[in-house]
């Protein structure tokens, strides 16, 4: 079954491996970038099956435009996948405004932007994937540093269950991915560590330390991770939400039964605050030292 796919952030990265898996499988790829002269030598090798294409993915009427091309050009798309994204490193405290805004412009109203330009051709078609990156940051949270970037991926898988709800009835699909640590520039050129303050050694400083001073890199491999989305875009059955690493799989894992133990011990309180329930309802009991 040949695609016809519609993927942001496609210059390098995870985007540029899906744009070669994608484009190796046989599939046509509109693939937009800031810079989309970066994926000359593609062009050169798959000619007419790449579209590059320039996009800002936080200029609202780009997206439409960009969208509009990409339909012009293959007739439609088969899976959009929304990608572009990065992160600043930087406690909450200390972090200008003006950052953790920039981030969240591109994080979450990007995907917001690309998403509802597709959304009518989508609907139009009866039918197509919806891909869009989270992380398990976006999942399980917590790291410190990288609020602003946990916080939009946070509000991607909102924003997603939603449209899942809404788009269902027309045969569209959404897939929230959710990576751990990939060997990408994310950590490296596209990461801006602002200064961190010696009261957030401990939590901020070495968060940065994990994600940017590993010799090794980080574990996942994104060749192998954009061949498992090319694969998974074209089953009829496919999981909400994807974990992509070993360290995603098990830290969600982890929270899903952490998570799980704690509503069964709270769930009779919980339950007690309607009026149709028992009360008061009798609380677990009490750890002083937690």
């Amino acid at each position: 079954m040949q695609q016809t796919w519609f993927i942001t952030g496609s210059s390098r990265g995870f985007g540029r491996a899906l744009v070669n898996a994608a484009l190796e499988a046989g599939d046509s790829v509109a693939a937009t970038a800031r810079r989309p002269e970066q994926l000359a030598d593609l062009a050169e090798r798959h000619g007419s099956r790449i579209r590059p294409i320039a996009l800002d993915v936080t200029d609202p009427a780009a997206a439409r435009a960009a969208l509009a091309e990409a339909r012009q050009h293959f007739g439609g798309i088969d899976v959009l996948v929304n990608n572009a994204g990065y992160a600043n490193v930087s406690p909450i405290e200390t972090t200008e405004e003006s950052d953790f805004r920039a981030q969240f412009e591109t994080n979450f109203w990007g995907v917001y932007n690309v998403t509802k330009a597709a959304i009518p051709l989508l609907r139009e078609q009866q039918g197509g994937l919806v891909m869009q990156f989270s992380s398990v940051g976006g999942r399980v949270g917590g790291s410190p540093g990288i609020a602003s970037y946990q916080a939009a991926k946070f509000a991607i898988d909102g924003f997603s269950r939603v449209l899942r709800a809404e788009l269902a009835p027309f045969g569209v699909k959404v897939l929230v991915v959710e990576p751990s640590g990939f060997r990408t520039d994310w950590a490296g050129p596209s990461m801006t560590v602002h200064d961190i303050p010696a009261a957030y050694a401990e939590t901020v400083g070495a968060v940065n330390a994990r994600l940017r001073q590993n010799d090794d890199g980080a574990a996942g491999d994104p060749v192998r991770a954009a061949e498992i989305l090319v694969r998974m875009a074209k089953r009829g059955d496919i999981p909400h939400h994807l974990p992509l690493g070993a360290g995603a799989a098990e830290a969600s894992i982890a929270l899903d039964r952490r998570l799980l133990q704690s509503d069964l011990t709270w769930r009779e309180v919980s339950r007690s605050a309607d009026f149709t329930e028992p009360y008061p309802a009798p609380f677990p009991p009490d750890d002083p030292a937690a």
